[in-house]
């Protein structure tokens, strides 16, 4: 399903939904195509965004296009402690 049709499925309001296509541009994910899980109340939608993995989103449909902004893995940095 395109998100053009989603939105106007859902207008205004938090939709889950599980990527199925998708390309990158720079450091941009731009969604292609989506299958709908369903609609989330504006209460549930930052527990339900926590909770996602892998390919589920929690997104607002109030947004003309689904772009996800990727992140670099950032090192974590270990301090060592001479007990001597």
């Amino acid at each position: 399903m395109k998100w053009n049709e989603v939105r106007n499925i859902y207008p205004n309001q938090f939709v889950k939904l599980e990527v199925l296509k998708s390309h990158i541009e720079e450091d941009k994910e731009f969604v292609d195509e989506i299958a709908i899980i369903g609609p989330v109340s504006d209460e549930e939608a930052t527990k339900e965004l926590l909770s996602s993995k892998d390919n589920i989103l929690i997104y607002h449909t109030s947004k003309d296009n689904v772009v996800l902004k990727l992140r670099t893995r950032i090192g974590l940095r270990r301090v060592y402690i001479n007990e001597h």
